[in-house]
């Protein structure tokens, strides 16, 4: 495979809208982005992160040097969850605009860059809040400068311009998607992966899967979203059970990277639909529920219910992982076996959510700000009953 033609300690870039800096080693990078900043006048930066990632995986120790030699000033925000709310979203930004940070650094995975792509916007907008970023209640024209260094290989937002923020007290979690956030860098470094727990190599990597699943069957797919979604799908086929039988692998973990780059720049054209509007009211509800982990409860029900309108783009690109398939039956028992022999055969019941939760989901993929978008971009018509039988059939 061409795989064996690609030396993965050497850092090469790739240019979406991002400049991605991407390889074994790509964290020193960080170097000459400082050095960028500097130059531009971006002299006090706010670091989002979690509380430990972005010290264990070693990240940390590159950034704040860099920082350091090019006389940049910073703070660190370390409260970013899974699953980041507006309250976060709004004590950093707080934080920012009091220590007057000009460019953020998020460093994590897709919660850190999307808490912070968050902040960027209101940095701009210091009169608005998180809550009106994600209730829609005004359109941002401007961020302030974002770096993304990624430390998982799944959600893909280091290259495009998507951020998901929950509202807590209301059980949404939308979706926002501007110019303005792509990050100016962006660093996919395969060494800092390493440390993900089996589980999160598992559902990030899911998560990538989903992503080219709805963008290449959207009803604005592209013959680009069909190539992209075929190569990310071979990919994770390979790669993902190398790496979990060996975390410490790096080819595998830089495939995987790669992949779920892919991905980003995937949906980041073809856009998401059912899997993504579904999975956001699971993980409002109970946001200990892993994302990833939602997805792929949910995707054999999605395959089933999209594929009379898509089977022969859902033949070619699940063929890796599902081989043959010749129904919606087939495809969707195709993919619930990969999804076991990954170790993922959750469903909705075994992360707690009963038959009696069905109209409270059902309520919210219809009104959480954004959804009603994605379900519109559906292949088949989304309709109350329709999504009613995606979450049942999940169960």
């Amino acid at each position: 495979m061409w795989e064996q033609d690609i030396n993965i300690n050497e850092v090469r870039e790739i240019r979406t809208r991002t400049n991605v800096y991407f390889g074994c080693g790509a964290i020193k990078k960080i170097h000459d982005i400082a050095h960028d900043f500097k130059s531009k006048g971006l002299d006090k930066v706010i670091v989002m992160s979690g509380k430990n990632a972005y010290k264990t995986t070693g990240a940390w120790d590159v950034v704040e040097k860099a920082l350091q030699l090019n006389k940049i000033e910073y703070i660190n925000y370390d409260k970013v969850t899974p699953n980041p709310t507006t309250t976060a979203v709004n004590e950093a930004a707080q934080f920012a605009i009091e220590f007057g940070a000009k460019a953020v650094i998020a460093i994590g995975g897709g919660s850190p860059t999307d808490a912070g792509k968050s902040v960027a916007i209101l940095l701009k907008y210091p009169d608005k809040t998180a809550n009106d970023i994600y209730e829609f209640n005004f359109t941002p024209q401007e961020a302030a400068p974002i770096v993304a260094i990624n430390l998982t290989h799944g959600t893909g937002t280091e290259t495009n311009r998507f951020a998901v923020v929950t509202i807590p007290e209301k059980d949404y979690k939308p979706a926002i998607a501007y110019d303005c956030i792509y990050p100016t860098y962006a660093i996919d470094d395969p060494a800092l992966m390493v440390k993900l727990s089996p589980k999160q190599t598992r559902y990030v990597s899911i998560d990538a899967v989903n992503h080219v699943i709805e963008a290449c069957t959207s009803t604005v797919a592209s013959p680009y979203t069909v190539t992209l979604a075929r190569e990310v799908v071979e990919l994770v086929a390979k790669y993902l059970p190398k790496a979990i039988e060996n975390a410490e692998d790096l080819e595998a973990r830089y495939f995987l990277a790669y992949a779920a780059l892919l991905g980003g720049v995937c949906f980041d054209n073809g856009l998401l639909h059912y899997t993504h509007a579904l999975e956001h009211p699971l993980s409002a509800v109970r946001h200990e529920l892993s994302h990833g982990l939602g997805l792929a409860i949910l995707l054999p029900a999605v395959v089933k219910n999209i594929y009379p309108a898509k089977s022969e783009t859902l033949k070619y690109i699940l063929e890796p992982i599902a081989g043959k398939i010749n129904s919606a039956e087939e495809a969707s028992n195709s993919i619930s076996e990969w999804l076991k022999s990954v170790g993922v055969p959750s469903k909705l019941k075994d992360e707690g959510f009963s038959e009696s939760d069905l109209p409270k989901l059902v309520n919210l993929a219809f009104t959480t700000p954004s959804l009603d978008g994605l379900l519109s971009i559906a292949p088949t018509k989304a309709t109350p009953e329709s999504v009613e039988e995606i979450y049942r059939n999940s169960l």
